[in-house]
This record gives structure tokens, sequence and C-alpha cells, in this order.
């Protein structure tokens, strides 16, 4: 137990860290801007590139992986936004960002990290390709329903057009991509460049979680809305038990991958959960709310998860 919170400690403890110089230092939230924007752009992009880049091509060709964790996470994501309907009474386009906090885990920030920290380098092929389907999937049906739910867009047509483009502009998505293509053709990187990307994928999670912190530490929280907390058990218990379900269902899959899914599937809701309900003026009270008592209730079972990978508790046939 002492070496999983070894483990765990470190990235809660940034977000932590984060958290207090949020509550101490009266600094702007606009002082974020730079830093989500390198998180987004730069950082995280070359992490994902770098993990997909390096994966041999052969090992992300596995549909069925990709089919069951793509419908655990349809699975909480549907959930949560009826969680939201029936126990918040919200309307369409706020219980899409319900289901969204449900079903779209923190992936980007401490995923990657995490799963590489617990499982090792086999972890780095079913990260990406979770992480892929999960941002395709959720970065499809959260704006399209968004946009159905206004009455004001013009056509069907348009709500798919404004879709799509979101899919392809996403700087992850996008990165993902160039990297599988670039394992494909067995490019090799300049070393300059290698090493540059490697900077910069370094400083992805530390950044990530600090920013995460001072992010949560800066909205208000005056109350905690009847929906959030089965929203969060949503996705803190029945996100990880779908995906375990499935990975039996759709199975065999090899322990680190079938572990991995199930590990992603364990993280506390995204930060950008609430950046998308800020841009889309809905819901941003509860998000900010759903993030915070997520991450703080992740402490106790994201590292229960990581616990029974490491001691063999979750093994797969």
């Amino acid at each position: 137990m002492v070496d999983i919170l070894n483990l765990a400690l470190p990235y809660f403890g940034l977000i932590f860290v984060g958290f207090a110089c949020g509550k101490v230092k009266a600094l702007p939230e606009s002082g974020l801007a730079w830093m989500n924007f390198f998180l987004l752009y730069v950082s995280l992009p070359a992490l994902l590139f770098a993990i997909m880049s390096k994966t041999p091509f052969a090992e992300l060709n596995n549909p069925p992986f990709l089919i069951a964790t793509t419908l655990s996470t349809v699975a909480a994501f549907t959930l949560a936004l009826v969680v939201g309907k029936v126990l918040g009474r919200l309307t369409l386009r706020e219980a899409t960002l319900a289901g969204l906090s449900g079903g779209y885990g923190n992936i980007g920030y401490m995923g990657p990290g995490l799963a590489l920290a617990v499982l090792g380098t086999k972890a780095a092929a079913p990260t990406a390709l979770i992480f892929c389907c999960d941002s395709i999937f959720l970065f499809t049906i959260v704006p399209l329903l968004i946009e159905l739910s206004d009455r004001d867009h013009p056509s069907i047509v348009h709500a798919f057009g404004v879709v799509l483009k979101q899919i392809v502009l996403n700087p992850l998505i996008m990165s993902a991509c160039f990297g599988a293509a670039v394992a494909a053709l067995h490019i090799e990187l300049p070393v300059a460049l290698d090493r540059t990307i490697i900077f910069l994928q370094n400083a992805a999670a530390p950044t990530a979680l600090f920013v995460l912190g001072v992010t949560v530490a800066l909205r208000p929280f005056d109350r905690v809305p009847w929906e959030v907390p089965g929203v969060i058990a949503v996705k803190l218990l029945i996100h990880p038990l779908a995906a375990f379900g499935l990975m039996l269902a759709f199975g065999p899959f090899a322990q680190p991958w079938a572990a991995t899914a199930v590990l992603m599937a364990s993280l506390p809701p995204a930060l950008n959960v609430f950046v998308i309900a800020r841009q889309n003026d809905a819901w941003i009270e509860s998000a900010s709310v759903a993030v915070l008592l997520g991450t703080f209730a992740s402490v106790v079972t994201l590292t229960s998860v990581m616990w029974a990978i490491q001691t063999g508790r979750l093994a797969f046939p």
C-alpha cells in the first residue's frame, strides 16, 4: 500500500498545491490563460504524439478493445445525463454537461502519466487509444446535443458541421492521429525535434495538475446541486465497473490493456467539463463542484483501483 500511495500522492499532491496557491494568492483567473493554452495546444499534444508515434502500429489495431472501452464511456455518459434530468430536473443542454461530467475523466491531465507509472510502457498504446476514442465520441455527442438544444441553430446539417469542425481542429485528436501516422510509416524523427517533444511532454502532467488545482480553487462553492453526487458516483463507481464488465465480455485482453481500461475509467471528472460548461454558459457552478468533489473523492476510489491492480486483485483471464 505504501508503494501505491507513493505513486498516487504526487499526482494528488500537485493538485492540492495548486489548490492551496489558488486560495492563498489572490491572482486573477485570467493569468491561467497562457498555461491552459500551453497545455491544450503544446504540451499535451506533444505527450500524445510521443505515445502514439513510439507504439508499434500493429498494437493500435484492436477493434474489440476500442468498442469495449467506448461503450463503457457511452454507458457512463448516458446514465449521468439521465441522472441530471431526473435528480436535477435539468434542461437538455444542462443534462448534456452533466453527462459529460459522468463520462469524461481526466484522461488528458492525469491519465497518461498515471497509467505509465502504474502499469509501465505496456500501458502506452491502450492509453492513447482510449483517449482518442473517448475524445471523438464525447466531442461529437456533446456539441451535437448542445447544438440541437439551441433553437436558433440553422439546421441539423449546420449542427453536424459544427461538430465535425471541432473534431478535426481538436489539437489533442490531431496530435494522436499524426503520431499514429508516424508509427505506421516508421518515420524516424530528427534528434533535435525528438528531444524538444520530450521536454514538452514531460511538462504536461505537473503543469496540468497544478492548473487543475488552481482552477478548482478559484471556483465558487456555495452549495452542492442535487444531481452532482449522483453524477460523481457514475464517474467514479459505475464507469470503472462498466469498463471491467466490458473487458470480460469482449476479451480476453492482455492484463495491461484491460487494467489500463479500468484505471482510465476510474479517473475523476476532467477540468475540461468546467471549461466546456463555461463556453456554453450552462451548468457552470455545478460543473466546478463536480470537478472539485470528484477529484477529492477519487483520492480514495482511484487509489483503491491502483492498489487492486498492483496487488493482482484486479486480474483478467
